[in-house]
């Protein structure tokens, strides 16, 4: 079997003159690829088998350092050698640790040299097939097996060398995407496979080991598809590290759900945001379930939580409600419930049991919503206790026990704070500022403003947007 060989050189005339000048035919070698920089170079290795890469250090795009070290994750047992320049001695250590088995320099070689270095190659690639028989065509590899092992990572930021810590010298290994290996084994090798990637995924935090079935037949960039649909709309909302080994058919499509309306996504975002989740258990563990129902895309979950954060803080701002803090991180829907009940947790402990009614706890929390969507009118403790079917004074009482705060305290802390947002952020004058937050009079606002922070509003607005 001839030996594949691709030439990467961001020199055109480089490739060529090495293409035609080398003598591969004598060693059983062809050249069924070139490219010119190593983004190309992985891009054809993706689609065509290939035994040797030849490939230049210095390039644009990608380097071949770089270039080497990507082959050398996703095409294991990929033979490479470097094209180099003798003034480039230390890429070559560089080059030869990450498992280049040798160099041809570019320049003052006689022919018998380069029939040496390729006869080393040749020898070296051809030892090496001796010792394994399988074919490096990713299509063939899942052809001739009936299942494939995937140990991931549910991370995103942390890069992991799995393959190097994983002893399987008899595994065939691919890197299927990043944080992402695929194992193919014979069937008598099977068990020790799986005794060995389980311990793996026990071991490494936020892993999963998938034994995938069903797989013969399955094109290689197939299979890379259905893995990246499944982890991101299967995986990523039944993750839970109790049950992290899971066996699944290939054949068994991810099952897509229905795109989620503004009306669904409104209605959970109102109950989040109200005091009944984090007061009722029921009521709590329901809004989780409602929550993951929706299996939002990982992009427009963190959207949708980042808004109920921005909107929870808003609303609650100056109160005794703890102020909650955007996930970290975010892998899988597991992390999302444990955040979200590590929120509700610290609002308990910010306001305590509550004496109150659960009909009480949602007029207040009502109360605070219409004080923040009516701003422009000055809205009385009177006017609102009406609203809500309350006596005026009951009302008071309840909303200083719940709020932490009287009801006038709280207008105008929310009030200030909205003059401050438009002071800073917009060209509008005082009196516009004024009237939006509910003082007809800017004499009054200003007073009333540097009362609350040391200013008044025209000073507010220079000295903080020149700092």
């Amino acid at each position: 079997m001839a030996i594949k060989v691709l030439v990467v050189d961001d020199d055109k005339l480089v490739r060529r003159g090495l293409i035609s000048f080398l003598p591969w035919q004598a060693f059983n070698m062809e050249v069924v690829g070139e490219a010119s920089n190593g983004e190309k170079a992985l891009e054809f290795l993706e689609c065509n088998p290939v035994d040797l890469l030849l490939t230049d250090l210095s390039m644009p795009v990608m380097s071949g350092i770089e270039l080497l070290r990507n082959a050398r994750k996703r095409y294991p047992h990929l033979h490479m050698a470097v094209l180099t320049l003798h003034q480039d001695f230390e890429y070559i250590q560089e080059a030869l640790r990450l498992g280049a088995i040798d160099y041809i320099a570019k320049v003052q070689m006689e022919e018998e040299q380069y029939e040496e270095i390729l006869g080393r190659i040749a020898a070296r690639i051809k030892e090496d097939r001796n010792q394994r028989s399988v074919s490096l065509n990713p299509d063939q590899i899942i052809a001739e097996n009936k299942q494939g092992y995937v140990l991931l990572s549910m991370a995103h930021e942390t890069e992991l060398n799995w393959p190097q810590e994983v002893n399987l010298p008899q595994a065939l290994m691919m890197e299927a995407e990043r944080n992402s290996w695929v194992w193919f084994v014979k069937e008598e090798q099977q068990e020790q496979v799986v005794e060995v990637l389980m311990a793996k995924a026990q071991t490494e935090p936020e892993s999963v080991l998938l034994v995938l079935t069903d797989i013969a037949g399955c094109g290689w960039k197939d299979l890379q598809r259905w893995l990246r649909e499944y982890r991101e709309q299967v995986l990523f909302y039944d993750y839970h590290p109790d049950h992290n080994i899971r066996t699944v058919s290939i054949l068994d499509e991810p099952n897509i759900p229905a795109g989620t309306n503004e009306l669904e996504l409104e209605k959970v975002k109102v109950d989040r945001l109200f005091s009944r989740w984090f007061q009722n258990d029921r009521v709590f563990d329901g809004l989780i379930q409602e929550m993951k129902s929706l299996r939002l895309p990982e992009k427009k979950l963190v959207g949708f939580l980042y808004s109920l954060v921005i909107e929870w803080n808003r609303l609650f701002a100056g109160t005794q409600f703890t102020k909650i803090q955007m996930i970290p991180s975010l892998h899988s829907w597991y992390q999302v419930e444990l955040w979200i009940r590590k929120i509700r947790k610290s609002i308990h402990g910010s306001v305590g049991p509550s004496s109150h009614s659960q009909e009480i706890l949602d007029c207040i929390t009502k109360a605070v919503s219409m004080i923040q969507e009516e701003l422009s009118t000055q809205l009385t403790a009177a006017e609102l206790a009406q609203r809500l079917n309350l006596s005026r004074g009951y009302f008071s009482q309840c909303f200083k026990d719940i709020i932490g705060k009287t009801f006038n305290e709280y207008s105008r802390f929310i009030r200030i704070e909205k003059a401050r947002e438009y002071l800073l952020n917009t060209n509008h004058t005082i009196v516009w500022i004024a009237e939006q937050t509910g003082y007809a009079d800017e004499k009054y606002f200003s007073r009333i403003f540097r009362e609350s922070t040391g200013t008044l509003p025209s000073e507010y607005r220079q000295t903080h947007r020149l700092n």
